[in-house]
C-alpha cells in the first residue's frame, strides 16, 4: 500500500503529517542536547568533588599516605575522576552521533520535502489553468450559441415580415449564418479544451500526484528509520562505555577490599614507635628522715618516664593523654633539629636511615654525572671538532663540589646514626664510598674495595643500590613459618607474603614484633611476627 493510491485525495493531510514528523526529529535533537548538558554538568561536579577531596592529600610525605585505608580512598577519588571522564565521553558521543548527524539529515529532509511540495503545487496550478481555459471556452460557446439562436430567429422573423425588403431578409440570413459558424467554432474549441483538461486531469490524479505522494512517503519512512536509529544510539552510546564504567566501579570495589586493618596497625606502630621504655616505679621519699633517698636498685638504668628523657620538669605528672589543649609555655613543641634529636629513638633511627638513603642516591647520581662528563671531556680532547673540552670545566668543577658536599653530609649522618645506636634487628644501612674522580666503590663481601669506575655500558646510567643483605653470607634457617594473612611489604627492608605461603625463618623476633625470613629464591626481609605461625627447628 502506498500513499499515491490510498491517499490520492489527502494532499493536505500528507503535508501536515510530514511537517509533524520533521518537528518530532527537531524535538528529539533538543531532548538529546539537554541530556548531554546534564551529563556534562554531572561530570564536572564529579571532577570538582574528586579534586576537592584529593588536593589536600597529594603530599606523599604525610604519615597517613602509607595506610591502606588512605590509599584506597585516593584510589576511589581517582576512579571517580575516570568515571566522570566516561560521562563526558557519553555526552560528546551523543552530540556527534545523534545531535549533529540528525540535524544535518533533518535539513536535507526539509529541502527534499520542499521540492516535492513545490512540484505538487506546480502540477495543481497547471491543472487549474487548464480548467480555467476550459471554463472560458465553455462560456464563450454558450454565449455564441445563444447569439446564433437569436440571429436565426431574427432572420426567420424578417423573412416572414411582408414589410421587410429583400435586402433586409438577405442581411438577416447572412448574420444568422455567420453567428451559427462562430458558435460552431466555439463548440469545437470547447470540445478541444475539454479533451485537453480531461487528459491533464487524468495525468494529474493517476501519475503526477501519486508519484509525488510516493516520494513523500519514502521521505517519511526514511525519516522514521533514521529517527529509530537515533533512539538506538541513545542507548548504545551509554552501553559502549559501560565496560569502562564497570572497571571504574570494580576499581572502587577493589580499593575497598585492599583495606587491611592489620597492615595499617603495623604501619602506625612502625611510624610512631618511640623506643622508650615504660617509666619505672616512683620511689618513696621519706621526708621523716629528712633526706631524699637515691634511686632504688630496682629502678637503676630505667628512666623515670618520658619527661625525664625529654628533659622535662621531673615534678610534673606524666599523662598518656592530654587533658586539655590550652597553650602554655610548658606545651611548646621541641625544636626540630637536623640530626632529628627531637624525635624518639626509634623514629630518629628511621629518619636518619631514610636521610642516608636519599643522600647516597644523590651522591651516586652526581658520581655518574662526573664519570659521564669525564668521558665527554676525553672525547672532546680526541676529537676537537665535536666540542671544546674547556667548556666542560665549569660543570666538572660544580659536580666535584657537589660530591664533596654530599660526602660530608653522608659522613655526618652516618655518625649520627651510629650515635643513635642501630640495633641488630634494625635494617642495616650499607653506604657506598666514592673515589676522588667521582666513581663509586662498593665494599665486597670480604671487606675489600671493588672498583666500579668502569660500568657496563648496557646498564642504565643510574646504577641500582645493592640489597641490604648482599654483604652477608646466607644464614642457615632456624625454622619455618606459615603466613596467616597477606602482607604487602611496602616499607623499606620488609618482604611481601601471601596467605598460606611458607617461608624460612632466619632470625627470631628480638622483641620489636618483626621476624626475619627468607624465600626459596633467596629474597630476605622482615615480616610482622603476629602475621605468621612459627615452627623452630629442634
Amino acid at each position: 500500500m502506498d500513499w499515491g493510491t490510498e491517499l490520492w485525495d489527502q494532499c493536505d493531510i500528507i503535508e501536515k503529517h510530514t511537517q509533524s514528523g520533521l518537528e518530532l526529529v527537531e524535538k528529539y535533537v533538543k531532548f538529546v542536547k539537554e541530556r548531554t548538558e546534564i551529563e556534562q554538568s554531572y561530570a564536572k561536579q564529579l571532577r570538582n568533588l574528586s579534586k576537592k577531596y584529593n588536593q589536600k592529600r597529594s603530599n606523599k610525605d604525610e604519615p597517613d599516605c602509607r595506610l591502606s585505608s588512605y590509599q584506597s580512598f585516593v584510589d576511589i577519588l581517582n576512579e571517580m575522576n575516570d568515571y566522570a571522564g566516561q560521562r563526558e565521553l557519553i555526552a560528546e558521543n551523543m552530540i556527534m552521533n545523534i545531535c549533529i548527524d540528525l540535524t544535518k539529515y533533518l535539513q536535507e529532509l526539509k529541502q527534499e520535502r520542499k521540492t516535492y511540495l513545490l512540484e505538487a503545487k506546480k502540477a495543481q496550478q497547471s491543472l487549474e489553468s487548464t480548467y480555467k481555459q476550459l471554463d472560458n471556452s465553455k462560456k464563450r460557446f454558450e454565449r455564441e450559441w445563444r447569439e446564433a439562436e437569436r440571429a436565426a430567429l431574427y432572420a426567420e422573423k424578417t423573412d416572414q415580415d411582408i414589410n421587410a425588403t429583400k435586402a433586409d431578409v438577405e442581411k438577416a440570413k447572412q448574420q444568422a449564418h455567420m453567428r451559427a459558424r462562430v458558435a460552431e467554432d466555439c463548440k469545437n474549441d470547447y470540445a478541444a479544451q475539454l479533451q485537453k483538461y480531461n487528459k491533464e486531469q487524468s495525468q494529474f490524479y493517476f501519475n503526477d500526484m501519486p508519484l509525488i505522494f510516493n516520494k513523500l512517503q519514502d521521505l517519511d519512512e526514511r525519516r522514521i528509520r533514521k529517527l529509530g536509529h537515533g533512539y538506538i544510539l541513545f542507548s548504545d552510546t551509554e552501553k559502549n562505555v559501560m565496560p569502562i564504567i564497570g572497571k571504574c566501579l570494580e576499581g572502587i570495589t577493589k580499593a575497598g577490599t585492599n583495606v587491611n586493618e592489620k597492615n595499617d596497625t603495623m604501619v602506625i606502630i612502625e611510624q610512631n614507635k618511640s623506643g622508650f621504655e615504660r617509666p619505672g616505679d616512683v620511689e618513696f621519699e621519706d621526708y621523716s628522715q629528712g633526706i631524699n633517698r637515691a634511686s632504688s636498685d630496682s629502678s637503676l638504668g630505667t628512666p623515670k618516664g618520658p619527661l625525664d628523657l625529654l628533659g622535662k620538669n621531673k615534678s610534673k605528672n606524666f599523662w598518656l593523654f592530654k587533658r586539655n589543649k590550652k597553650f602554655t609555655p610548658d606545651r611548646i613543641m621541641p625544636t626540630v633539629t637536623e640530626d632529628f634529636g627531637h624525635l624518639p629513638p626509634e623514629q630518629r633511627r628511621k629518619r636518619l636511615q631514610h636521610k642516608l638513603e636519599e643522600i647516597s642516591k644523590e651522591l651516586q647520581k652526581e658520581a655518574d654525572q662526573s664519570e659521564a662528563l669525564g668521558k665527554m671531556k676525553d672525547v672532546y680532547e680526541k676529537n676537537p671538532q665535536m666540542g671544546d673540552p674547556a667548556s666542560l670545566a665549569t660543570q666538572i668543577s660544580q659536580t666535584s663540589q657537589n660530591i664533596e658536599r654530599l660526602r660530608g653530609e653522608l659522613n655526618k649522618y652516618e655518625t649520627w646514626l651510629s650515635e643513635a645506636g642501630v640495633r641488630g634487628d634494625t635494617l642495616r644501612y650499607r653506604a657506598h664510598s666514592f673515589n676522588n674522580n667521582g666513581a663509586h666503590e662498593v665494599l665486597s663481601p670480604d671487606g675489600a674495595h671493588s672498583d666500579a669506575s668502569t660500568p657496563d655500558p648496557s646498564q642504565a646510567i643510574y646504577a641500582e643500590f645493592d640489597d641490604d643483605f648482599e654483604d652477608e653470607e646466607p644464614a642457615a634457617p632456624i625454622g619455618k613459618c606459615t603466613a596467616m594473612y597477606n602482607f604487602p611489604g611496602a616499607s623499606e627492608g620488609t618482604i611481601s607474603m601471601q596467605e598460606g605461603e611458607v617461608l624460612a625463618v632466619v632470625e627470631e623476633d628480638k622483641g620489636d614484633g618483626w621476624t626475619r625470613v627468607r624465600r626459596h629464591n633467596g629474597d630476605e626481609g622482615y615480616i610482622p611476627t603476629s602475621y605468621v605461625t612459627i615452627t623452630l627447628n629442634k
